[in-house]
């Protein structure tokens, strides 16, 4: 019973809150094929927007592949970076800053851009004895490899709300467009 009561409370007070999951990415139905480029050679954060443009329902076309025709998402630019935070009495680093930025724009087939470029930059603070270095690197790959599911599904929401956007325009066009006729 108490269980029950316990789901139930919390359940009332994340609709109070305005809670709401997030939409998948949708894209339209007359999508065209998307390459997607980078200036980085086996990059881990084209393989992830890879697998989320197809989950959305796009063609990818692969970087080897010719992509006439196709979309183009391109990554201009990925740094990281590790900004010293905090350091103790001997002036040593204890703490970190992982920093990990992105420029990228998206183009549509013709040329013209859809997503006009922008930056997006991400960071997760973490310790690091420097007295005990053991797991110290493990840490920071974990937040590397978390910073990159988090970049792509980023730069994935930038592009599904200028495509949803774009939609909602040209439906808000369509009737206007009737009545003059």
């Amino acid at each position: 019973m108490t269980r029950y009561l316990t789901a139930l409370v919390l359940a009332v007070s994340l609709t109070g809150c305005g809670f709401h999951l997030r939409n998948k990415l949708t894209l339209p139905d007359d999508t065209p094929a998307v390459k997607v480029e980078s200036t980085v050679r086996y990059s881990e954060l084209v393989k992830l927007l890879g697998r989320g443009l197809h989950a959305s329902g796009a063609v990818v076309v692969g970087e080897d592949e010719p992509g006439k025709g196709a979309a183009r998402l391109q990554i201009r630019s990925e740094r990281w970076g590790d900004l010293p935070i905090a350091i103790d009495a001997q002036g040593r680093t204890q703490e970190f800053s992982l920093r990990y930025a992105v420029i990228f724009a998206f183009h549509r087939p013709d040329g013209s851009v859809l997503v006009p470029e922008q930056v997006i930059e991400l960071s997760r603070d973490y310790v690091s004895e420097p007295t005990d270095a053991t797991g110290t690197t493990t840490e920071r790959e974990i937040l590397a490899d978390e910073l990159r599911r988090e970049m792509s599904a980023s730069i994935l929401r930038r592009i599904d709300s200028v495509v949803r956007a774009q939609m909602e325009k040209e439906r808000a066009a369509a009737p206007a467009a009737g009545k003059g006729d």
